[in-house]
C-alpha cells in the first residue's frame, strides 16, 4: 500500500457505494477516473473525491515518482457509518422506520509490479545526483 484514503460519513448507502466500487477495483487510476467519469450514480462524486486524495497523498509520499500511469487501486470498500433515524406517518395511526443511512469509503491505492523498481531507481539516482553536487560544491569552498 503506498497511500490510503477514507471520505467518513458520506450521506449515501453503503450498498450503493459497493456498485460503484466493484467497477474500478483493480483498476489503473487513470482507468478509474474514466470509469468514474462515465458512471451515472450519485456515490461516483464521492469516490472521486476519495481518489483524487489518495492519489496527492501517493504522489507527496513518494515525492514525485509515483503518478496515475503508475498506480492502481489495491483495496476499495464502503463500510456502514451510523445510521439517521426518522418516522414516517403510516396507516392505521402507526409509524415506519426510515434509516438514512452514511458510508464510510476506504481506498488504497499500491504500485504497479514493474513501476516499483522504477520508481526506486529514480528516486535513488536523484538522491545520489544531490549528494555529488553538495560535494562539488563543498570542494571549490
Amino acid at each position: 500500500m503506498i497511500a490510503r484514503s477514507i471520505a467518513s460519513y458520506v450521506r449515501v448507502s453503503p450498498r450503493k457505494t459497493r456498485y460503484v466500487l466493484d467497477i474500478i477495483r483493480g483498476q489503473g487510476v487513470d482507468n478509474a477516473f474514466s470509469i468514474l467519469d462515465n458512471t451515472n450514480k450519485g456515490a461516483v462524486f464521492f469516490i472521486k473525491q476519495a481518489l483524487k486524495s489518495a492519489l496527492d497523498s501517493a504522489v507527496k509520499k513518494t515525492k514525485g515518482s509515483a503518478d496515475a500511469s503508475n498506480l492502481y487501486i489495491s483495496k476499495a470498500t464502503a463500510d456502514g457509518g451510523p445510521m439517521q433515524k426518522r418516522w414516517r406517518a403510516a396507516s392505521m395511526g402507526r409509524a415506519t422506520p426510515i434509516l438514512k443511512r452514511t458510508s464510510h469509503i476506504l481506498i488504497e491505492l499500491d504500485m504497479a509490479a514493474g513501476a516499483e523498481k522504477k520508481a526506486a531507481k529514480t528516486t535513488t539516482t536523484t538522491t545520489t545526483k544531490k549528494k555529488q553536487a553538495k560535494a562539488k560544491t563543498a570542494s571549490k569552498r
